[in-house]
């Protein structure tokens, strides 16, 4: 049995510090050290067998150990400095409510930790949007997730992310850290966790005086053109996910859908798209919409005044009226 000797130093008596205690706290330390070793020795291994620090595999390695860590130590840990149970069960009520009641956002973080991971809401390397930013994951951890923000198109709602200067999906630069607790607040739009594709849409303006079914050609000419092979590499994604959820998806091949306004005809053609390199397409598509819009000579409807014809200015000059004399 241990001696429950005081420990003195400099010939003053420590309050609580006993043999049992350094005992047990030189146990702690060397049990925490341990699972330390343990854990980099693991993730160090798969990372060397992997190749790459930054893939997926490292990273859930390195989560599942981080878990398992964490779990073992408050384990041992109660084991150690706790041998009876009502002291335990005591410390235990005191505790949670303490730090329930000081660290209710961190709890609440911690819980959509579990949410993430449990309903595979997200990984790294998902393109996200989650409490008002929009990007790709970079790192998750128990209370925060890192997101490397990327613009948006102009006609989304600039109020949802001020000081946005890029018009497109393309990154910001900026490394954004949101809490995991949004997942209870609001909703999280996932761009490539079920179907990696999404669909997007350009609309043209056309004259009503134009041959606008040569302009619906040349759209879905466009369209095909540079999502060729977008919809063969769609198939199987496609197919998983209406098994997965027993609906029916989209038709993968460009369309073209017109719509009557004041002024002209709108022709939109809709498209698919992976979820990266969407500006770089719409690109391609936009130059070559144009190019053989002005080979047709089909000119792109605008809001402007077109004055066609001017009424005809008539001139008179009248004499001037004789001066009145005044009797007298």
């Amino acid at each position: 049995m241990l001696c429950r000797m005081t420990v003195e130093l400099f010939g003053i008596k420590l309050i609580g510090a006993t043999e049992e205690t350094a005992h047990k706290l030189l146990l702690t330390l060397a049990v925490i050290a341990v699972l330390v070793t343990a854990r980099l020795l693991i993730v160090g291994s798969v990372s060397m067998v992997r190749g790459q620090r930054n893939d997926r595999v490292t990273f859930w390695t390195r989560q599942g150990t981080n878990l398992a860590a964490l779990v073992l130590v408050v384990a041992i840990l109660l084991s150690i400095w706790f041998d009876d149970a009502k002291s335990l069960a005591s410390a235990m009520g005191f505790a949670a409510a303490g730090f329930a009641i000081a660290a209710q956002r961190a709890v609440t973080a911690f819980a959509g930790y579990l949410i993430i991971m449990r309903g595979k809401t997200f990984t790294v390397g998902d393109r996200i949007k989650m409490g008002g930013v929009q990007g790709d994951v970079i790192a998750l951890g128990f209370l925060q997730t890192r997101i490397l923000e990327m613009g948006q198109p102009e006609d989304v709602n600039e109020q949802e992310q001020p000081g946005m200067w890029v018009r497109a999906r393309q990154y910001t630069g900026r490394v954004v850290t949101v809490t995991n607790d949004k997942v209870f607040d609001e909703a999280v739009y996932n761009f490539t966790r079920e179907f990696p594709f999404i669909w997007e849409e350009i609309t043209v303006p056309v004259p009503y005086r134009a041959d606008r079914a040569r302009a619906e050609k040349i759209l879905l000419e466009a369209a095909r053109e540079a999502t060729k092979g977008v919809v063969a590499s769609s198939q199987n994604g496609r197919s998983a996910f209406e098994s997965e959820y027993n609906v029916s998806l989209d038709a993968e091949e460009p369309r073209v859908y017109w719509r009557i306004t004041d002024n002209w005809v709108e022709l939109t053609v809709r498209f698919l798209v992976p979820e990266h390199g969407i500006r770089e397409l719409k690109d391609r598509m936009t130059r070559h919409i144009l190019r053989d819009l002005d080979a047709a000579k089909i000119e792109v409807a605008s809001a402007t005044v077109e004055v066609v014809g001017v009424p005809p200015l008539r001139i008179e000059r009248r004499p001037a009226p004789a001066p009145r004399q005044i009797s007298r």
